[in-house]
């Protein structure tokens, strides 16, 4: 099975091509510029790379959030023309759980965590089941930094951009119980992605290419300001 798994969830941005488990391709930018002038290209530059053409994908996989908004809808707009035009399933990943499956096989319990501005996170807890899948132990949510870390009372370990940012904080309200995600753990990458998408698509979880949306947890900037008035 050929998967290509994209994420544009944050703000750097992935592209891989897998058989099954195997990665055979992965473009990884952090350059912090808009994900639809980097993901194109990056794609055509994939599949040239790989002689892999559009229609020989069986699957496609991509980060549905939380995260971004406008990288969320980059990524998913992308994705559903592309299953569109080839008829090909599409299999959704939570960012969070993408991020926490860099540290999967960790003896404690992991925390993702991204920035969701306003002293908000978005966050969740996992820990390591069977046969090194994760398994999910406080549900996703946009919270106030200090109030999700009070309620924290076992080892963790962080990562994501939430976790660099708060780093100070986080060391502050758990002395001797908080870890932290090497740098080169701390994004997501399209390979964890495209692996998760495949379990995902083997259990018959799939999204439907034409009305799937992001899960954002929070109403956007533009929507809050008009259900104020």
């Amino acid at each position: 099975m050929l998967i290509l798994a994209i994420d544009t969830s944050t703000k750097s941005a992935s592209i891989a091509l897998l058989r099954d488990s195997d990665i055979l391709s992965e473009i990884f930018v952090n350059l912090d510029v808009n994900h639809s002038v980097v993901l194109l290209p990056a794609l055509d530059h994939l599949l040239r790379l790989s002689r892999i053409e559009p229609d020989e994908i069986d699957l496609f996989a991509c980060t549905i959030g939380p995260g971004s908004f406008t990288g969320l809808r980059v990524g998913a707009s992308t994705i559903k023309g592309l299953a569109l035009a080839t008829g090909r399933p599409i299999a959704g990943v939570s960012t969070l759980e993408a991020l926490a499956f860099n540290i999967t096989g960790s003896e404690i319990s992991v925390c993702p965590m991204l920035d969701a501005k306003k002293d908000q996170v978005y966050t969740a807890l996992y820990r390591t089941g069977r046969d090194y899948t994760l398994e999910k132990i406080e549900s996703e949510r946009v919270t106030d930094v200090r109030g999700f870390l009070q309620c924290i009372d076992e080892k963790v370990i962080f990562v994501g951009d939430g976790s660099v940012k708060y780093a100070g904080l986080i060391s502050d309200m758990l002395p001797g119980k908080s870890y932290f995600a090497s740098g080169c753990h701390q994004h997501v990458r399209a390979a964890v992605v495209g692996l998760l998408g495949k379990k995902k698509y083997s259990e018959g979880d799939v999204l439907d290419s034409v009305t799937f949306a992001p899960v954002y947890l929070r109403a956007s900037e533009a929507e809050m300001k008009r259900f104020s008035r």
